[in-house]
């Protein structure tokens, strides 16, 4: 999904909030971890980084993306044929979740604006709080739903999740709608590459499903 600039603005005002400190420069967030972007966030502005302050920065992410629900369904929107593919997928039986590095409240409330979280189990998804890697996070996800490895498949837009899947021994659909191109996703291993999801039957395919 796309936030058109908004997502950024939400990250700063959580991070002011529990920092005291406006953001001047946030850390490289394609294919991380909040925990990750906001400890090297702090960082980059000499303030310590500590669990407890991942903690706060969560709830206070999650609240303001809460607070400001209905400006992201103004500005946002889902991706091109993402609805669609869900929904194909869920008259299928196929059992979708999701794994993402945003904490949980903001990747409910984002998925939810834009019509998605009808399709999905998120409480058998893994997030930010779960922890640093893709792999972690899709360990986790695994153990919740009950999936082993080789029998689940990974979509995902940026050469962190086409590593994470290899690692977790899932099998990966890339993507190519994020800030990586095909040609990179094709390079770091994806199975399959896909330039968007806008055609459901080609996408289902690539699923396998």
């Amino acid at each position: 999904m796309a936030t058109r600039g908004l997502g950024g603005e939400l990250w700063g005002e959580a991070f002011e909030q529990v920092t005291g400190v406006p953001l001047r420069e946030q850390a490289s967030v394609t294919g991380s971890t909040e925990r990750v972007i906001l400890r090297e966030t702090a960082r980059l502005h000499d303030l310590p980084y500590s669990d407890d302050l991942f903690a706060r920065f969560a709830d206070a992410l999650g609240a303001v993306h809460v607070r400001r629900a209905a400006e992201l369904r103004e500005r946002g929107h889902a991706l091109p044929g993402a609805a669609a593919v869900l929904a194909a997928l869920a008259e299928r039986g196929v059992h979708q979740s999701v794994v993402t590095g945003n904490v949980h409240q903001a990747a409910e409330v984002k998925l939810a604006v834009f019509g998605l979280d009808t399709y999905l189990r998120l409480d058998n998804g893994a997030y930010g709080e779960d922890g640093e890697g893709r792999p972690e996070l899709l360990h986790a996800a695994l153990k919740r739903s009950d999936v082993a490895p080789a029998a689940a498949v990974f979509v995902g837009d940026t050469p962190a999740d086409v590593a994470g899947g290899l690692e977790a021994g899932v099998r990966v659909v890339a993507v190519a709608t994020g800030k990586t191109s095909a040609s990179e996703l094709w390079d770091v291993g994806a199975e399959v590459v896909l330039d968007d999801l806008a055609d459901t039957g080609r996408a289902l395919a690539a699923l396998r499903a």
